[in-house]
């Protein structure tokens, strides 16, 4: 930017009725002493390897982290994962995170919570890793998975009156930036860092720059996913920030070892868990198989504000995974349908009516 309404690129200078920031995010990369010398990789980078590492060690236990560590583990590395949180996924539930976190130490990953990373040294071919509590770990590989960084260097935003902090560039609910004239969306903004996030903020943009139309984005029902084995889906707000929140909140939750596809496919492992408020489904979390694709169920109920018994009284075919949200909202409706003042008008009507 050179001005509010005009970019310098290439040589040339373009000015513009409205402008879109759309420049993604790249990989961050924390002031480790010793390695930005140690040939580490990313998530970008570590496709590019030519031969199975065989051990790599993994700084940071979020999605990419995860799904690399699992992938990885699985091709036959020897896979250990550090996390300087308490515990892997701080966001999620506890009851989820440590499901998860069990689950793949099942698959033979070694994980360290409460980690920090403090040094990176390189010896005869090998990385060191040295990190609190007088841990060292070395490996072949070392990939650094501890977030993104939103593509905001050198874009000259002073020039334009664009406000940003290192996690992004500030936007309001139509995707303006605090120059009403410049929008920004995707990995840039820092909110819901997801491709698909990327894609309906787009549609935000191009309603309110194109056509004028006052479009707001609501992020309430918008899911994510990561693709461990098995995959971690949400929607909404979990128990704890709805608890953080100070929400009268209720779960329910579900096993999918008591859903009978699920039992004849070997897949069994996981469940869902609903987070309501008020009688009304605001979050879901799905831990089990193809949580990724039953998810939008779930997240179609907090978009309609609907109630467990919306979903419930929804024929579900049978035997399929998608059972499971039936049965989940069934869990939360079970007890009070066989509540004490349930039975009181059952035994009045069954006096009353012949």
């Amino acid at each position: 930017f050179v001005d509010p309404q005009q970019i310098e690129a290439g040589g040339s200078r373009i000015q513009g009725r409205r402008l879109v920031i759309a420049t993604g995010s790249r990989p961050l990369v924390p002031d480790i002493p010793g390695l930005k010398d140690s040939g580490f990789v990313t998530n970008e980078t570590i496709f590019s390897l030519n031969d199975l590492p065989q051990s790599l060690v993994v700084l940071g236990a979020g999605a990419v982290g995860l799904e690399m560590a699992q992938a990885f583990q699985r091709l036959g590395s020897r896979v250990t994962l550090i996390e300087a949180q308490p515990r892997v996924l701080p966001n999620e539930d506890d009851d989820v995170s440590d499901a998860l976190t069990g689950l793949l130490r099942a698959d033979g990953i070694t994980i360290y919570t409460g980690t920090q990373a403090e040094r990176i040294d390189v010896e005869q071919g090998r990385t060191i890793v040295s990190c609190s509590g007088s841990l060292t770990v070395d490996c072949n590989t070392l990939l650094v998975a501890v977030g993104r960084r939103p593509n905001v260097d050198g874009l000259g935003l002073e020039q334009a009156g664009i406000d940003y902090t290192p996690k992004g560039i500030k936007v309001d609910a139509r995707m303006r930036t605090s120059n009403r004239r410049v929008y920004a969306c995707g990995d840039v903004t820092g909110i819901m860092p997801f491709t698909h996030a990327a894609e309906y903020q787009a549609g935000i943009v191009i309603g309110n720059a194109l056509f004028s139309f006052p479009r707001k984005a609501r992020y309430d029902a918008l899911p994510w996913v990561i693709f461990t084995d098995p995959e971690l889906a949400r929607v909404g707000k979990n128990e704890t920030q709805a608890r953080a929140e100070n929400l009268k909140v209720d779960t329910a939750r579900f096993e999918f070892q008591n859903i009978d596809r699920a039992t004849a496919e070997g897949t069994i492992r996981g469940f869902v868990k609903l987070t309501l408020h008020k009688g009304h489904i605001i979050g879901a979390s799905i831990l089990g198989p193809h949580a990724g694709e039953l998810v939008h169920e779930l997240a179609l109920s907090i978009a309609k504000g609907l109630k467990p018994s919306e979903i419930s009284g929804v024929v579900h075919a049978y035997p399929t995974l998608a059972e499971i949200n039936r049965r989940a909202a069934n869990a939360y409706l079970s007890p009070r349908l066989f509540s004490a003042t349930s039975k009181r008008v059952v035994g009045w009507i069954n006096r009353w009516i012949p």
